[in-house]
């Protein structure tokens, strides 16, 4: 997947696209990989990195919703379920098993929750995991040796799914190109075209790194932005009103000490009334989220004191010992599109998560809501609006089974490089042709040389922060050493991609100010 290869497939002015997708996050990648395995002409525009926001900012779990089982959600349950099974079945390279542990402290949350769980693994109906099951005080112990044992009556064990999210977009975007589609990233659409009719007739795209304009026509053009929607939505009506309120998720990732486990801890009642998890990553440990309403919506979001001490706090009152913020390896934000609440202050966790899609007086497709795991279903549900509306050709949607690119099954956990799948051979073959490739960036963390060359070559990564954040995901497990190794980073970045060290220098100051929000200063008073 090569972008100069990628603006060839756009530099025909009279090419007629059956489709436009705007937005390269998990639902725009989704709709390209749907259309393009139909057989259907598709361009996808993504105007900074694939995944840059929300969708690199996620949990990193493949999940049913049990928050949305407990409010009586079971049809969202269900979908989820049943996609959560075709997740792993397509990308068995980026998607595992993960196990949980829900540690109770009254006797009543172990029959509750076990009675639910059960529910959720009834309803999973052959697309589950594995099946949840009692514990006593002393296999939580056992599980999780972390645990705050004061009070222990005992838990329970069910089955999720954990990803990597923003490896699952660079393999969606490698299937789209694989299938015949066209994707870039650093490609801004500017402008809405429509016909004589009035009808929606194709975009004005501008390459951020020449600056040239190219007009693409389309058929059909779906708006999945996500937190950007409503600019989409301006363009193509300037009197469109509100439709998104970005809800910001924050997330902390601390050092595997904290769990010592494979197991994850789920919590399943905050403070808050949400849920919260401590979930093994590439072996640290991500704890997340909250959900608070935002005014803008931000490609790097700050997370916001509250939402740390929260996070900290809530850890806290189930391991021992508690992370403190000092203990904070990196600290992420993202935000989710959520519908705009009709009434004021109502709260997140009241808003559906289920996906909509709009369809404008000119035809425009939006699509918004959902998440990772129903990624595939949104697509398919975004692709067949637009044959209904005779906008494209009606061809069967054939994602169900599709393998995803780097599908590779069975795949050897203990090696970082798992997340390549079948494109780790080739990786390994970089090295063993130029064995200085296998030098390691830091001497922390197993990322190598060729693992950045392998971005930049391969998976059109453009800036220190494609590569750093969403190729090699050193920046969400460790930011402190991502600052020390981003110097390095650039500079082979810079011999393979010929810039000058005007480039590097602007690179390392834009890379500095996005670490910003990454690192807690370790003055911070606990």
């Amino acid at each position: 997947m090569k972008r100069d290869e990628q603006i060839v497939k756009i530099s025909d002015a009279d090419k007629l696209w059956d489709l436009v997708v705007i937005g390269g996050g998990a639902t725009g990648l989704g709709c390209a990989v749907d259309a393009a395995a139909r057989g259907l002409s598709v361009a996808l525009f993504e105007k900074d990195d694939f995944a840059k926001c929300t969708s690199s900012r996620s949990t990193k779990l493949v999940h049913g919703g049990v928050r949305y089982l407990q409010k009586g959600d079971v049809f969202l349950v269900i979908e989820a379920l049943r996609e959560r099974g075709r997740m792993k079945a397509n990308a068995p390279h980026l998607v595992k098993d993960q196990s949980f542990v829900i540690s109770n402290y009254r006797y009543w949350d172990n029959f509750l929750y076990f009675c639910g769980l059960s529910l959720y693994d009834l309803l999973s109906l052959g697309f589950g995991y594995g099946r949840s099951r009692f514990i006593s005080k002393k296999k939580v112990m056992e599980y999780i040796p972390t645990t705050v044992e004061k009070g222990l009556k005992g838990g329970i064990v069910y089955h999720d799914g954990q990803f990597d999210d923003s490896r699952m977009a660079v393999n969606l975007a490698q299937t789209a190109v694989d299938k015949g589609g066209c994707v870039l990233n650093y490609a801004t659409v500017v402008d809405i075209f429509h016909n004589e009719n009035g009808k929606v007739a194709g975009v004005k795209v501008i390459d951020r790194e020449t600056d040239r304009q190219y007009l693409v026509k389309a058929r059909a053009v779906i708006n999945a932005a996500g937190i950007f929607a409503d600019d989409i939505l301006k363009m193509d009506k300037p009197s469109a009103s509100r439709m998104i309120r970005p809800s910001q998720g924050a997330h902390l990732v601390i050092d595997m000490k904290f769990l010592k486990s494979d197991y994850a801890i789920m919590v399943p009642k905050t403070s808050d009334g949400r849920v919260l998890f401590a979930v093994p990553w590439h072996n640290k440990v991500v704890v997340g989220t909250t959900d608070i309403l935002r005014e803008t919506s931000e490609s790097e979001p700050k997370p916001l004191d509250k939402e740390i001490d929260f996070i900290l706090e809530t850890a806290s009152l189930y391991m021992n010992p508690a992370p403190t913020h000092s203990d904070v390896l990196s600290v992420f934000a993202g935000q989710r599109p959520l519908a705009a609440p009709k009434k004021d202050g109502k709260k997140t966790k009241e808003i559906s998560r289920s996906h909509k899609i709009i369809v404008s007086a000119s035809k425009l497709i939006t699509i918004t809501g959902g998440k990772w795991t129903s990624y595939r279903l949104m697509a398919e549900d975004a692709i067949d609006k637009a044959a209904s509306l005779k906008l494209i050709e009606k061809r069967k949607c054939c994602t169900k089974k599709l393998h995803i690119h780097g599908y590779r099954e069975n795949p050897d956990m203990h090696n970082h490089r798992y997340v390549y799948g079948s494109d780790e051979a080739e990786i390994r073959k970089l090295m063993e042709q130029n064995p200085e490739y296998g030098k390691k960036l830091s001497e922390k963390y197993e990322y190598t040389v060729a693992e950045v060359i392998w971005a930049v070559q391969n998976e059109m990564a453009r800036t220190i922060d494609d590569v750093l954040a969403r190729r090699v995901r050193l920046q969400y497990i460790d930011a402190r050493e991502a600052v020390k190794v981003a110097p390095q980073v650039a500079q082979i970045m810079a011999v393979e991609m010929k810039k000058d060290k005007a480039w590097i220098d602007s690179q390392l100051q834009d890379y500095n100010e996005i670490l910003k929000n990454f690192i807690i200063s370790k003055n911070v008073n606990t």
